[in-house]
C-alpha cells in the first residue's frame, strides 16, 4: 500500500548530515515553539508538536535513523512512498501457499502517522511493524488475531490519564474492501514507556468466532524541558554566576504549574536540586520527584562598565579554583 513519505529532516529543519546534537537542539527549539501549552492556536500546534515528536522519535534514535536513511534515499517529502524491492512490510505477513493474506490495519488517533507505523511500529518484522497472533483454522471459526500498534502519550496524560478516540481502518487485501470503526481507549494514570494497553475485541475480526485484541504499546511524548527516569522528571536550570554564588529564589516550571525553588548560596554546576512530589505517579499511588540540574552560565559579552566590575572582583576575590588542597 502506498503511503505519503515523511521527510523527518525537513520537519526538524536540519540537513541529512546533521549531528546528534544538532538534531536534539532543533527538536527542543521547535518543541518549545509548538508546545500546546504556549501556542495560541492549540489545535494546530498539537498536530505540529506530534509531527515534531515523530521526527525526533526516528532521527533522535541512531538505530531508527539508520533504518530510515536506508529507505529514504530515493523519496521526496510528500511523494508517494512504496517499499523498495526486497523490503518486507510487517503490516502484511506473507502466508503459505493456499492461505488467505492477512488484512492490513491502520490506526488514527494514536499520535503517529501511517508512514511511521509501517516502518517503526510494533515489535516484529523488518522494520518492527505490526505483529499478529496465531491464526485459527479459517474453516473452524476460532479467534481472530491480536494486533499491535504504538500510541504516543503526553506527560500530562501520564499524570491525569485520558480517554482517546481511536479509529481502526482495515483493508481487505483480497478485494480492497475498507472497514472503518471508531472506539474509545482509556489511558490510565501512571503508564510507562513500553507498557501495553489491551483493548479487548478490537483486533482482527473472525467470521463465526471472536475478534482478537488490540495492544497499544505506549511511547512517551518527548518534552522540550523534562526528561523521564522511572517515576522522576529531570530538567536543566541555567544560573547566572551571581545567582550561584549568592543564592536565589527561582521560578521553575513543572507539569502542573510554576513553583519557587530556593538555590542555596555557593551552588556549583552539576548540583541536583529536588522538588518533592512533582514527578510522575508511582505504582503505590504516590508521586515521584522533579530533579533540577544546575548549569552556571557566563555572559558572552560585557559592557565597559561591567568589565571594570569583573576586574575589580577578580582582584579582590580569594577564590582560587585551580589551587590544590
Amino acid at each position: 500500500m502506498a503511503l505519503e513519505f515523511k521527510d523527518y529532516y525537513a520537519i526538524l529543519g536540519v540537513s541529512r548530515r546533521a549531528t546528534d546534537d544538532e538534531i536534539k537542539k532543533a527538536f527542543r527549539r521547535l518543541a518549545r515553539e509548538y508546545h500546546p501549552d504556549v501556542a495560541k492556536d492549540k489545535k494546530a500546534a498539537e498536530e505540529k508538536f506530534k509531527e515534531i515528536n515523530e521526527a525526533y522519535e526516528v532521527l533522535g534514535n541512531p538505530e531508527n535513523r539508520r533504518k530510515y536513511d536506508e529507505v529514504g534515499r530515493d523519496w521526496r517529502s510528500g511523494s508517494e512512498f512504496r517499499p523498495p524491492p526486497g523490503w518486507k512490510s510487517a503490516r502484511q505477513r506473507r502466508q503459505p501457499p493456499g492461505q488467505a493474506t492477512e488484512p492490513e490495519f491502520q490506526f488514527g488517533g494514536t499520535g503517529f502517522s501511517d508512514f511511521f507505523e509501517a516502518l517503526f511500529g510494533g515489535r516484529s518484522g523488518a522494520f518492527r511493524g505490526f505483529s499478529f497472533g496465531e491464526q485459527a483454522d479459517s474453516a473452524g471459526g476460532g479467534r481472530g488475531s491480536d494486533v499491535e500498534s504504538d500510541i504516543l502519550v503526553a506527560l500530562d496524560e501520564v499524570i491525569h490519564g485520558s480517554v482517546r478516540t481511536i479509529t481502526r481502518q482495515t483493508v481487505d487485501s483480497r478485494d480492497g474492501r475498507v472497514d472503518r470503526r471508531s472506539f474509545q481507549v482509556r489511558i490510565p494514570p501512571g503508564v510507562r514507556e513500553g507498557q501495553l494497553i489491551r483493548v479487548a475485541g478490537k483486533g482482527e475480526d473472525r467470521q463465526g468466532g471472536d475478534s482478537g485484541d488490540l495492544y497499544l504499546r505506549v511511547r512517551l511524548e518527548k518534552h522540550p524541558d523534562f526528561r523521564v527516569q522511572d517515576d522522576d522528571l529531570w530538567m536543566d536550570l541555567v544560573l547566572a554566576p551571581w545567582e550561584a554564588v549568592l543564592g536565589a529564589t527561582i521560578t521553575v516550571r513543572t507539569l502542573e504549574g510554576d513553583v519557587s525553588l530556593r538555590v542555596p548560596p555557593g551552588t556549583r554546576g552539576g548540583r541536583q536540586l529536588r522538588v518533592r512530589g512533582r514527578g510522575l505517579p508511582t505504582p503505590g499511588g504516590g508521586r515521584g520527584d522533579l530533579y533540577v540540574v544546575v548549569t552556571v552560565d557566563v555572559p558572552a559579552e560585557v559592557s565597559a562598565e561591567e568589565r571594570l566590575l569583573w576586574e575589580e572582583l577578580a582582584a579582590k576575590s580569594r577564590f582560587r579554583p585551580r589551587q590544590r588542597d
